[in-house]
């Protein structure tokens, strides 16, 4: 086999955004006997455009804030990805849907661990990643898997909830609640569908004080001392109205401390200690989980009028 030098796979690389192993990968199987290193390069050019890679590349940049949250689960555990898509029309395309069915059960074999899923084995040959650039090249949009993860108990359920559902386990919004209980299962799953509900809607940021994030905390009680210490009053008055101040912030932030958005007379935590009486058995709220298509990316702003004349000077 010819030598296939570093200088050649980024060469190969520059001419298609290929990925660099793509690129080796590309220069091995098309080795012969050529002329010269661009008769060579353009016929592993070929190579990739022939298995949709270099196509799937080109559209590697563009960003990818639409798509789908699926859920997949088992007896004792469950797990939450999300796959994302440039468009909301490709989120409703029956491929794309199976596509995100399919990596959800292999996240749930992988323990909700999203490198672990990319470099598994899809069906029909291939890795997760290669399934999804494969994909890219059909459809005509960038998408890609963009995070995963699982919950498991011991004795108990996991249960799920998914918002926006455009099919069994899929849409826009998906939670995972579980629930440590050697309690009735059914009753149980009941139990923490409603709350995965609740935690849809009312957003918490964490399943309790304890497991507030400490600068989360540190920074909501600066800006509350900030704005106390205005009201020109004395040091410990402004010190018990931070006090004050912060429990609301618990309230409003705090999943078990939140009212609970079906019984606004009751907060989940009691909620929760209401049911375990019922069931004769302790529950433990394990954790929760919540994905929403998109959040946290930077959409682009689209001026159609300005591409169409950018497009008329080409």
């Amino acid at each position: 086999m010819a030598d296939i030098s570093a200088a050649l796979v980024k060469k190969l690389r520059e001419m298609t955004g290929a990925g660099l192993m793509d690129c080796k990968k590309a220069l091995a199987e098309t080795a012969g006997d050529y002329p010269n290193d661009d008769a060579w390069l353009e016929a592993a050019a070929d190579y990739l455009r022939a298995k949709g890679i270099t196509k799937a590349a080109k559209k590697a940049g563009r960003v990818a804030a639409e798509g789908l949250v699926g859920v997949a689960a088992d007896a004792k555990s469950a797990a939450l990805v999300e796959v994302n898509s440039e468009t909301d029309f490709v989120a409703r395309n029956e491929e794309f849907q199976a596509a995100v069915r399919t990596i959800a059960d292999i996240a749930l074999k992988n323990d909700g661990d999203a490198t672990k899923t990319q470099h598994a084995a899809a069906p029909g040959g291939g890795t997760v990643g290669e399934m999804l650039v494969n994909l890219v090249a059909k459809i005509g949009e960038n998408m890609g898997l963009r995070r995963a993860v699982a919950l498991s108990v011991s004795d108990g359920v996991v249960a799920s909830y998914v918002h926006n559902s455009v099919s069994p386990g899929l849409g826009k919004i998906g939670v995972l609640v579980a629930l440590e209980s050697s309690g009735d299962k059914a009753r149980l799953n009941d139990l923490g569908r409603k709350i995965a509900m609740h935690v849809a809607a009312a957003k918490p940021l964490a399943a309790t004080v304890a497991d507030l994030d400490p600068t989360v905390v540190e920074k909501e009680r600066a800006i509350l001392s900030e704005q106390a210490r205005e009201s020109g009053k004395p040091a410990n008055v402004v010190e018990k109205m931070v006090e004050g101040r912060l429990r609301k912030f618990y309230q409003e932030s705090v999943l078990v401390e939140q009212a609970f958005v079906m019984d606004p007379d009751t907060t989940v935590g009691l909620f929760i200690e209401k049911h375990a009486k019922e069931l004769g058995a302790p529950i433990n709220l394990k954790g929760f989980v919540k994905f929403e298509v998109g959040e946290g990316i930077e959409k682009e702003a689209s001026d159609f009028a300005a591409e169409v004349a950018a497009f008329s000077k080409s």
